[in-house]
């Protein structure tokens, strides 16, 4: 047991309390650090799970990362991919359907393309979520060199 962020070894009551809140292995700093990000932009826990899913696999993400309107979960710059962690889609209105067509609209016009992903992906087909991800960053790459 190793914090994914420094690689120190985990006490039991860190590890026990990351996995607990955020599920994911992190030492008392780190797991500190998130929870103020998560209080401040309110990112979703399954979004910092991915976050350090595509982070192992080599994706370099960025979490809570701010595009001039409002705090994106997770952004891959290199390729301009913007995800976001929908925890609400059961209940989404038609005013909040067309808030985020104007979000995606406004990260488009930006040359940004933005995902939205139910956190029960992320929860119960992670690995699949992840591979996807992946696929959609090379598949996104291959089109900016094509540009």
């Amino acid at each position: 047991m190793t914090c994914l962020e420094c690689k120190n070894v985990l006490t039991y009551i860190d590890h026990k309390s990351a996995m607990a809140t955020l599920g994911v292995e992190l030492c008392a700093r780190h797991k500190a650090l998130i929870d103020k990000l998560t209080k401040k932009y309110g990112t979703p826990k399954e979004a910092i799970q991915l976050y350090y899913g595509l982070k192992k696999a080599g994706a370099n993400p960025t979490l809570a990362w701010w595009d001039g309107k409002k705090s994106i979960d997770i952004a891959i710059s290199r390729v301009k991919l913007n995800i976001e962690i929908d925890t609400e889609y059961l209940m989404i209105t038609e005013d909040r359907a067309i808030e985020h067509l104007e979000e995606t609209m406004h990260s488009f016009k930006n040359g940004f393309t933005t995902i939205r992903i139910p956190h029960d992906l992320v929860t119960y087909y992670f690995n699949e979520t992840v591979s996807n991800i992946l696929g959609i960053i090379e598949g996104l790459k291959t089109n900016i060199r094509l540009i």
